[in-house]
């Protein structure tokens, strides 16, 4: 038996993208009449305390 090395399953981004401005870039008319977009929701936490 051969030891095979494990490869970790973590995304990947194309070397030189910026991932923060693609990510929030929005679909073009052709994208949205081809239906060739994804719905992105960006959840953010409030770290302010009670007042």
């Amino acid at each position: 038996m051969s030891k095979k090395k494990q490869k970790k399953n973590e995304p990947a981004i194309a070397p030189g993208m910026d991932d923060q401005e693609e990510l929030e870039e929005n679909a073009t008319k052709n994208e949205l009449e081809k239906e060739e977009y994804t719905k992105v929701t960006h959840l953010s936490y409030d770290e302010v305390g009670p007042s």
